[in-house]
């Protein structure tokens, strides 16, 4: 084992699973040192520089306070693109990445106008606007410092998102028409807090993760409402959701005459996705 490979391991020991240790190192030894893997399997001899060796000190050092990698290299992988993200943002996560691909593969070739409600980074708006050229992306969220990273990723990748800053929950009917609504709102509640680990709590915007434990379909019922309204007559819901809320998601739904309601599970096998017509 080369010597910064087992440096990483033994400060990072009994901190991380073995295999997030395994992840980090690879992350550190390739797109931070840009060192291949092949030659450190070959055990060929690798010298760094001082510069280098203060850099993995400090993510190190970064580590250990439990901050997510994506934080302190400030991107994150999603649907083939590098975003870049900060405190002000989640992280995007896989499930999201089978949200957009469900989007993508029901609406090939769209001319859609899609709207993403709370897009945080971008990842959702900015990856349809990628992945379907002809639609026409919207995305709102409530964060100036959340829309300044979603615009940054934007003009990164080359999509061409409109970004408005726009409170879903105080939403007044305008004569915004969409085709598509897709949200991947706050959902963890408040009671979930304690099973949560210290780099998503202590470190993701909690305004983008907790809703209340009295209302937990707070964002769910408000988007549903708007769509009521801002739906074409052949428009379509997509909702990423708390994993135990499948059902109750479904039933507001239904109960809000939306058509052909549907659960979809993530790779997983946990309830991860609500569709529905309008």
């Amino acid at each position: 084992m080369h010597a910064v490979e087992l440096h990483i391991r033994q400060l990072l020991n009994g901190l991380y699973p073995e295999s997030e240790i395994k992840g980090f190192t690879k992350i550190i030894l390739t797109e931070v040192l840009h060192l291949d893997m092949l030659d450190i399997y070959m055990g060929k001899d690798i010298k760094l520089s001082a510069n280098q060796v203060e850099e993995v000190e400090q993510i190190l050092f970064r580590l250990k306070k439990y901050e997510p990698i994506q934080y302190i290299l400030e991107q994150a992988r999603f649907c083939e693109m590098n975003f870049y993200v900060n405190s002000s943002v989640l992280i995007p996560r896989p499930e999201t990445e089978e949200l957009v691909s469900l989007i993508v593969s029901e609406n090939p070739d769209s001319a859609a106008r899609i709207l993403d409600i709370g897009t945080g980074s971008g990842c959702i708006s900015v990856s349809l606007s990628k992945l379907l050229p002809g639609a026409k992306v919207s995305a709102w969220d409530v964060s100036e410092e959340a829309l300044q990273v979603a615009k940054e990723n934007n003009d990164r990748l080359n999509a061409s998102v409109a970004f408005d800053k726009v409170n879903i929950l105080e939403y007044k009917p305008s004569e915004d028409m969409f085709d598509i609504i897709v949200s991947n709102p706050p959902y963890v509640t408040i009671a979930e807090k304690e099973d949560m680990d210290h780099n998503v709590l202590d470190w993701e915007p909690h305004l983008a993760l907790f809703v209340s434990d009295e209302d937990p379909l707070l964002f769910y019922r408000k988007i549903a409402e708007a769509g009521r309204v801002m739906l074409s007559q052949t428009g379509k819901i997509y909702f990423e959701i708390n994993q135990a809320l499948g059902n109750e998601v479904h039933d507001l739904l239904t109960a809000l005459e939306y058509q052909k309601v549907e659960i979809i599970k993530d790779l997983s096998g946990r309830d991860r996705i609500v569709k529905a017509l309008k």
